[in-house]
């Protein structure tokens, strides 16, 4: 979806042109209300201090600024609609939000209400979550098959229809929107690994994907293949499906901040069994580095598991000196802007049409994003 400025938008002076593949995460990691809790960017931000990033976004040219929720202080759809109301042309993503955390009329209400606000420059982005972070809270991890269903049920309350159903996502016989927005529909992604499943499901009812960060370019390379053999296998175009590929970025960034955003982050992945063993098979890392990270024995000591225990900064030099620089160097944009930029254009050659920032805050980009619209390959 590309979305032109409006009026206001080109009349201010100070937007820098857009980069119609380079997109930005918000507050991709701790969140506080207390603005004194964090000593850097990377380390976290508040919810007030993410909507200003999502303003520097804009008039930095990233197209498009995603967030990820956490069920504290970081609703999507409050944060992007503070973002919204600020800024005139930047495409807004949740990135994601799980529809077992939402009655399904809720979901079809956020992106209506938003496109009825801001205009047609929403997306939303749904993602299954996952079982570790819902144990204990009554949630369940979302199936496939209800993610189909999400999708559909979410395009037909926007198209006015009434919908009957019974499954993962509730009970109801008529459920309906009694008002609709007059407009194109907001797309709708999923995010994930897309092995055979997930390709399967976005190929069959999503506009696009979001693939996690952490991973290699030939793990890129090898979801994006699933992604369109599955689209050829129902005579979809895989054109019409948009890949966009979150990347830890850190230019021109001092050594620890660097690790605390990479190798730090990447503990946190690597810790637990189902996601880090997924993550690790994924990028072809040997098990029992990964094992041997997580029989540290800061991480075994710990009462709780590391990331709620400890920042990512406070692992870099214990489990995340375990870590292989060398797998950090190849899923991340570390060093100087020629270097960060080399680094991100893998993902696009390994097939993603995007790529977003991750770990960093926009203005921690700035000279980034700049190179990269003068990249040679941004002028073919």
């Amino acid at each position: 979806m590309s979305v032109s400025p409006s009026s206001a938008a080109e009349g201010c002076l100070d937007l820098a042109p857009v980069a119609e593949d380079f997109s930005a995460y918000i507050i991709a990691g701790a969140v506080s209300s207390d603005p004194d809790k964090f000593a850097r960017e990377t380390e976290g931000r508040t919810p007030a201090q993410g909507i200003q990033d999502g303003v520097d976004a804009e008039q930095l040219g990233f197209r498009r600024v995603l967030i990820s929720e956490r069920w504290d202080l970081k609703l999507a759809d409050v944060i992007l609609a503070g973002i919204a109301a600020r800024t005139t042309r930047l495409e807004l993503v949740t990135g994601i939000i799980v529809p077992t955390t939402r009655h399904p009329w809720a979901v079809a209400a956020l992106g209506a209400t938003m496109q009825s606000c801001f205009g047609p420059r929403f997306v939303l982005g749904l993602g299954r979550g996952e079982n570790g972070a819902f144990r204990g809270m009554g949630i369940e991890m979302t199936k496939f098959s209800a993610m189909v269903d999400s999708a559909r049920i979410t395009r037909r309350l926007w198209a006015g229809e009434s919908v009957a159903y019974d499954g993962q996502l509730g009970h109801f016989d008529a459920l309906q929107a009694h008002e609709t927005y007059h407009g194109a529909q907001p797309p709708i992604w999923i995010a994930g690994f897309c092995h055979e499943k997930g390709a399967k499901v976005a190929a069959a009812a999503f506009d696009g994907v979001i693939l996690p960060p952490m991973i290699t370019p030939e793990a890129t390379a090898a979801a994006v293949a699933r992604i369109r053999s599955s689209c050829e296998r129902i005579d979809r175009d895989p054109r019409s499906i948009r890949i966009v590929q979150p990347v830890v970025t850190a230019p021109e960034m001092d050594e620890f901040e660097a690790r605390s955003i990479s190798a730090g982050r990447l503990v946190t992945y690597l810790q637990y069994p189902y996601y880090g063993d997924v993550l690790a098979t994924a990028n072809g890392w040997d098990p029992s580095i990964v094992q041997k990270m997580r029989e540290h024995p800061q991480l075994t000591t710990a009462p709780r598991v590391g990331d709620l225990t400890f920042h990512r900064h406070q692992m870099v030099e214990g489990p995340g000196s375990v870590i292989p620089w060398s797998w950090v160097l190849d899923c991340s944009a570390i060093g100087s802007v020629d270097e960060c930029v080399t680094s991100l254009q893998r993902f696009i050659d390994a097939g993603a049409d995007e790529v977003t920032t991750y770990g960093s805050t926009p203005r921690q980009n700035d000279v980034l994003i700049e190179a990269w619209r003068k990249r040679p390959q941004a002028q073919q």
